[in-house]
Formats: structure tokens, C-alpha cells, sequence
């Protein structure tokens, strides 16, 4: 099933090989998001930055300066958002609800990969599930999922 969320992110519709250029571009708008998660905590650290950028490439398909450009354009995003909700309309219809479980499960990838779970990164989590209109359920269980695959991780993998 990943595989084919995976497949239809990267079908989504591009702007080319400048992702800025549109506003509503979902993958920007997914990049926003991520970025948010990473920087939640006030920290962002060479391996999330590291593992931001792997998970762009691998779900948009896009390498050297098409990455760099789209994660740029999602750091700027952010920087530029007044709230959560702008991306999450985005992604909302653009995505089903598949994808917009495995996007949850990125964004659990981002915050996981210095091996800690920030009550800040948690409640961005949670809030962008919720606007995504994904289930608790779905994001506990992405949750323990990313923090199993970590087996240093620090957090309340196992809460809720």
C-alpha cells in the first residue's frame, strides 16, 4: 500500500522545475509541512535536515538543484505562513486518505530521525493530522511505527 501512496505523490502536479512558482503546488505545501515539523522544536539538526531531503527526493523524484529548489521553497513557505491550514487545504485535496496517512507517516519520519520525540513536534503532528482529517488511530500507529524503526528513540512511542 506505501508503494502506491508513494506512486500517486509523485504523480501530483509540478510547476516545473521551479516548485515555488505556484502557491498551491502540493508538494510545496507537503515540504511546508515537513519543514514545520522539523523546526518545531526550535532545533534543526543536520539529520533531520538530511532526512527532509531524502524524503522529498524519494517521494517527488527530484534530485540536485530541482531538490534543493523544492526544499527551499518549503523552508520559505513556512517562514511566510501564518498558520498550519494553508498546506493542509492543499493536501487535502489533492490527496486521499491513504496518502494523507503516509504523509503523517513522513512527517513521523522527520521528527524520529534525531531519535526524539519534542512535545512541540507531537503537537504539530497531531494538529496537522487532525486537519488532514486523519484518525488518531492512524497517527498513533504511524507513530509507533517510525519510533520502532529507531531503536534509540526517545518519546511516548507508546502513549496514547
Amino acid at each position: 500500500m506505501f508503494e502506491r501512496v508513494l506512486s500517486f505523490l509523485k504523480e501530483l502536479p509540478t510547476a516545473g522545475a521551479r516548485p515555488h512558482a505556484r502557491a498551491d503546488d502540493p508538494r510545496v505545501a507537503a515540504a511546508a509541512l515537513l519543514y514545520h515539523v522539523m523546526s518545531a522544536d526550535g532545533v534543526r539538526q543536520d539529520v533531520e535536515w538530511e532526512r527532509f531531503k531524502v524524503i522529498l527526493a524519494e517521494t517527488y523524484s527530484v534530485e540536485g538543484q530541482e531538490l534543493e529548489a523544492l526544499a527551499e521553497a518549503g523552508e520559505k513557505a513556512d517562514g511566510e505562513a501564518i498558520d498550519l491550514y494553508a498546506f493542509t487545504s492543499v493536501l487535502k485535496r489533492h490527496l486521499d486518505s491513504d496518502a494523507r496517512k503516509a504523509f503523517i507517516g513522513l512527517m513521523w519520519e522527520i521528527v524520529y530521525a534525531d531519535g526524539e520525540l519534542h512535545e512541540l513536534e507531537d503537537n504539530t503532528v497531531w494538529r496537522v493530522a487532525e486537519l488532514l482529517d486523519v484518525e488518531r488511530v492512524d497517527r498513533v500507529s504511524a507513530r509507533r511505527k517510525a519510533a520502532a524503526e529507531v531503536p534509540e528513540a526517545k518519546g511516548r512511542a507508546n502513549d496514547e
